[in-house]
């Protein structure tokens, strides 16, 4: 059987998408932190996202080790059904200030565990949602450790921290991306200032979508009514035609 060029190309995407299916899987299914990055300086929520990985076991604990060497003054847990999360705090060598108080602790590990009925199956994921601040200015990363243990007794160690100019490790710990909060100078915003900047940009966007859309419905108007003009005279000229 002949081959066509159509054939041959439609074969070629598809193992090119299956290689690209293969090559994202496992890094899909890393535990991470999403969003991937966020603003220093504010206050911000984060999910673990806690992928299960295992053909037969399920996922029944999750561990996460906040950084003590840029403690966070504020965590918050959002509650998860079917989870019970304890909060860990330790002292801390220097005392954090934190809206003119001196905080001497700080959080620093959590745990959830799956209650009786609850875990993660086989294919399936799940978000475990913190509320973190302020994000420290002196760092551009923040790095959770962190441990998954399955029913089976497995416990899974996220914990390798990537070096510049190698591979990514087998079983990388989830990395917190810190960026330059920046104002429409370029200098650097307030963080109160960061959630009413987003909310002007999206402002902005949806006007300027609006503003287009409008557009294009008038210029669609436009080309409907001179189709219509064309067809009506078109019509006349044959009725004129007929009754000549």
């Amino acid at each position: 059987m002949r081959t066509t060029p159509a054939r041959r190309t439609a074969l070629a995407a598809a193992v090119a998408g299956a290689a690209v299916v293969t090559l994202a899987g496992p890094a899909a299914a890393h535990v991470t932190v999403q969003p991937g990055s966020v603003p220093q300086g504010g206050y911000t929520a984060v999910a673990f996202r806690v992928p299960d990985e295992s053909d037969t076991a399920s996922t029944v604990k999750l561990e996460v080790s906040l950084p003590m060497d840029h403690p966070l003054a504020s965590v918050r847990i959002q509650p998860l059904p079917g989870w019970t999360a304890v909060l860990e705090k330790s002292k801390l060598d220097k005392p954090l200030s934190s809206h003119g108080k001196d905080i001497t602790e700080a959080v620093s590990k959590i745990t959830w565990t799956a209650d009786a009925g609850t875990k993660i199956v086989p294919g399936q994921f799940q978000e475990f949602r913190v509320s973190l601040g302020a994000m420290p200015t002196d760092t551009d990363k923040l790095t959770f450790k962190a441990l998954q243990t399955y029913d089976n007794g497995e416990v899974v160690r996220w914990i390798e921290e990537a070096k510049e100019g190698q591979p990514e490790p087998a079983k990388p710990a989830p990395v917190l991306t810190l960026t330059k909060a920046a104002d429409a100078s370029g200098s650097a915003a307030p963080a109160a200032d960061h959630h009413a900047s987003q909310d002007a940009s999206g402002d902005k966007a949806a006007a300027k979508s609006d503003d287009s859309t409008a557009r294009t419905l008038g210029v669609v108007g436009i080309v409907v009514g001179v189709i219509g003009a064309a067809l009506g005279v078109a019509g006349l000229r044959r009725k004129s035609g007929s009754t000549s």
